[in-house]
């Protein structure tokens, strides 16, 4: 009896080695793409300082590839949205709605700024989603305001 245990410890722990663990996440195939994607909440200015703001917006999930990026082109003139910014998110499958986050850095105080959003996947294929033109002003000091 003494030899046995030795053995069915050992037989335990590689049994429990060797088989699959329930919290070992599962890589789920490419959700299908959206029939139409669009923007259900914002965008809007979340937060601001200084120089950077972050503009916030929600969409239904858009689908395909999980691997996605929020996208807003932004500039200091309603007909030249020239600069862009992206944000890395990854898509959650069982969520009908993605909210977007996306981080505008280097901007001057007390400046106007116009900006669109969209959200594309990591293959750089637009999801076909843009928001119409809105607009918020950096200020001299620490806040901005929409």
């Amino acid at each position: 009896m003494n030899k046995l245990l030795p053995i069915l410890s050992i037989m335990a722990i590689a049994g429990g080695l060797l088989s699959p663990s329930p919290t070992v996440a599962q890589v789920l195939p490419p959700a299908k793409p959206a029939a139409r994607v669009q923007i259900t909440e914002g965008p809007a200015l979340e937060s601001a300082r200084g120089n950077w703001a972050i503009i916030r917006w929600t969409s239904n999930n858009p689908g395909g590839m999980d691997e996605h990026f929020g996208v807003v082109h932004y500039g200091t003139r309603p007909d030249d949205l020239s600069e862009t910014a992206k944000s890395h998110i990854r898509l959650n499958q069982s969520h009908s709605n993605t909210i977007f986050r996306v981080s505008l850095d280097g901007l001057k105080p007390g400046t106007t700024y116009y900006y669109t959003v969209g959200s594309m996947g990591a293959d750089g294929k637009d999801d076909g989603v843009k928001s119409t033109v809105a607009r918020f002003t950096t200020s001299a000091g620490q806040q901005a305001t929409q």
